[in-house]
This record gives structure tokens, sequence and C-alpha cells, in this order.
């Protein structure tokens, strides 16, 4: 029904228009309180990142915490059992599932190239993933490949960006010399060749970038200056190198090594072995030194290892039982303290960007002050991702800030990530 003003009386229209008008002043109100209701949660929200934004029509926080998974990312199981790609979570969120970016497109004819390592850069704003076969760059914003290269067909292991984005060494495929490219462009710069090093395999830098650590599946290490991109000088370990890691500033290698549940301690300076240290108990020796050996991915008890930021402990994995054991690293040697179990196969850890939480490959996430699992990676459809290839990364209005690195490596300061003054994004 239609009410008609003009067929109305007098008293009739002031009436209609008496209740227009306090209809009108009680939606204003409404409206009012709700306003102020919502002013007064956003003053209530954690003050910084947390502040929701509005850009056109969509709501959130500022700054969000990503974890970047690279997939088929471990030796694992099936290569394709969570699929390709890079599967992105929502650390701040109980991890949720947020995208799936495709990286390369393989038939389903065909099983996915293994990825070999992952790196990103604030200073590029790019995420690079490597395979055994190839390299490629992904923009970080319009999540499109920039470049791939395959070189001279003997690429990738692990990569590793500079800190100012200007180089990045990775590994060519178990032979005994690692590239040196353009993160920009793809495009070679050159070659660092250790003779000594076949089987080129793990590459960690130095947190100024100055030193390149080239290990290979052997147990002599190149040590490279990247201001030359020179090898300067081995070190031998007492047997094949697998993951390691470096202290805050770069003097001290932690590294495990073949048939050992344990690490090694190696002084960069002299090149001298200072600690050789095993797992008590677990009855690992009478587990590992039979025939048949056990099958383990990577064909070692023990690869997985990383330093609290701190420094003040050390972790490793334990293929062969399945936990994560950690030592005090306040005395030398550093002395066996704990163990957690893990819920599968654990053989690599990364740490968060804070230096509070540990990404182990077997899926778990440990919160690393109680030793507890407290979540699972996930993909979309809830399986849980066994990968060694992932990162955590804090972006802000849509750019990367911050990225930890691979390994586990020890730092100077609570947040190593940070970006500095002369490493802006473009």
């Amino acid at each position: 029904m239609v009410l008609r003003l003009d067929k109305l009386g007098k008293s009739d229209k002031e009436v209609t228009m008496n209740v227009r008008s306090r209809f009108g002043f009680t939606a204003c109100a409404v409206a009012a309180i709700f306003g102020l209701a919502g002013i007064a949660m956003w003053a209530q929200s954690p003050k910084g990142t947390e502040t929701p934004r509005r850009s056109g029509h969509v709501w959130g926080p500022a700054e969000r915490q990503l974890i970047y998974v690279a997939l088929p990312g471990t030796l694992e199981g099936s290569p394709d059992r969570n699929g390709s790609g890079i599967v992105v979570l929502d650390a701040r969120d109980n991890y949720n599932f947020v995208k799936r970016i495709q990286t390369w497109n393989v038939p389903a004819s065909r099983n996915p190239e293994q990825v070999s390592g992952v790196t990103a850069s604030p200073v590029t704003q790019m995420i690079y993933v490597a395979t055994r076969g190839r390299l490629g760059a992904w923009d970080l914003t319009t999540e499109k490949m920039v470049w791939e290269n395959a070189y001279d067909g003997e690429c990738c292991e692990r990569p590793q960006i500079s800190p100012d984005g200007k180089f990045m060494y990775v590994g060519s495929d178990l032979k005994d010399f690692w590239y040196v490219v353009n993160p920009r462009t793809g495009e070679l710069i050159t070659k660092v060749v250790s003779p000594l090093s076949p089987g080129a395999h793990n590459l960690n830098l130095s947190p100024d970038g100055k030193t390149a650590f080239m290990s290979p599946n052997g147990k002599v290490m190149g040590v490279a200056d990247t201001t030359q991109h020179k090898l300067v000088k081995t070190i031998t370990f007492t047997d094949n190198i697998r993951p390691f890691v470096l202290n805050r500033d770069a003097s001290l290698i932690y590294s495990n090594t073949n048939n050992l549940l344990g690490f090694e301690i190696a002084d960069v300076n002299t090149g001298k072995i200072l600690h050789h240290v095993e797992v008590k108990g677990f009855g690992w020796p009478d587990k590992w030194n039979v025939t048949p050996r056990p099958r383990i991915p990577h064909g070692c008890p023990s690869h997985g290892i990383a330093l609290t930021r701190d420094e003040k402990e050390v972790w490793i994995v334990d293929g062969i039982n399945n936990y994560i054991h950690i030592f005090d690293n306040t005395v030398m040697p550093p002395r066996q303290i704990d163990s957690i179990k893990t819920t599968a196969g654990p053989y690599w850890i990364t740490v968060g960007i804070d230096g509070k939480l540990a990404y182990v490959s077997s899926g778990d996430v440990i919160d690393m002050k109680t030793r507890k699992i407290i979540a699972q990676l996930k993909d979309e459809y809830g399986r849980t991702m066994h990968s060694e290839k992932l990162l955590d990364m804090v972006f802000t209005e849509g750019k990367l800030t911050r990225v930890v690195n691979q390994f586990g490596n020890g730092f100077a300061s609570e947040a190593p990530a940070t970006l500095s003054s002369t490493a802006r994004p473009n």
C-alpha cells in the first residue's frame, strides 16, 4: 500500500512528518551507535599491525604473516601427495589455507619435479624455487613467473640470495661447482668451483652475505669470498656433510654428517673440527649399524639441524626414531637435555621469523619454549604437508618486508630478517 500525503488532512500530514522525523533520527542514532562501537573495537585491537584496514572492498590487517610451502619438497611418501606449486598458509590464523600458487604446469602423466630449495628477497620482491633441473623466480605481488633458467643443464640445488639482493648462489646438481646468478634476471654471473667438493648440495651465506659455505654430499666443504666469487678455503669433516647451520658471526659451523645421529662443530678460522656430538640412548647405533640398513630418506640418521635464535640450544632431527633432540649449547661440547616425538619422519627444521616456532618437515609446528607441538601444516584438502622447503614471510601493505632463511642459523639481533635501510623493496 502507498501512502499519499496529498490525500491527507493537515493533522494527518503533521503526524506522518513527525513519524518520518522520528524514524530518521532513530536511524541516525543507531548508525552512530554502531559506528562508535566499531571505533571502540578497533581501539581495543592490538596496536600496530592488527588494526583492520580497508582497501576498496577488502578488509584485513595491514601486515600479514604467511607460510609459503614449496611442493613437492620431500623424499618421504608419494611425490604428488600434496600436488605441486606453493601452498600459502596464514600463520596468524591457525595456519588456515590461503591459496595455491602454480609454479610449473606438469602434465598429469608425469611426476612433478622435486623442489630442492626455496628463498625469497624483500629487495627484489621475488620468491625463487629450485628443482633438480631448473631455477625459477616469481613476482610476489603478481605471483607471475619473472624468469626461469636451466643454465647448462646441471642445475640446481638449494639457492640463497644475498641480503642486498645483488647475487644468488645456487648449487649445481651434484657437480663440483655453484652458480652465481643475477636474482633479477636469472642471468649467470659466474661459477665458483670447489674441486674437492663433488656432489654440490647445500649452500648457506654468512649474515652479511660476504661468505658462501658450499657443502657437497661429501666430506669437504668449500668456503668462498662472495666479494670476488672465489674459493678461499676448505673444511674437512669426518664424514659426508649433510644439513648445516652457522652461528651469528659465521665463525662456527654445526653440521649433521652421514652415519651419525648427532652433529659436528667446526671452527671456520682454523678449519678444525672442535666437537663430535652424539645422541645418547634411543638405541640408534644398533638400529643403524645393521645389514640391510633401515630405509630413511636422505640415507642418514639425522638430516636437519637448527640453532635457537639466541644460540642457547641446538635442535637436531632423528630420522630413525622420529624425534627432535635438543642440546644445551651454552656448554661445550653441547649437552643433550630433551627430546620431542614428532608425528612423522622429520628431515628438516626451519625456524620461524620471530624465533619462537620450529617448522619441521614432519608437518609439525613446535613451540620452541614449551617444546610442544601446537599445529600442523595442511593443504586445502586437509592433508598434512611434509616439505623441507618452506619460508615464513611477513608482508606489509602487500610488500614482503621480512623472510626467514631456509637454514636455522643463529642471529645477533632479535629481528634478524627485518628490512634494513639499505635494502628496501622497489
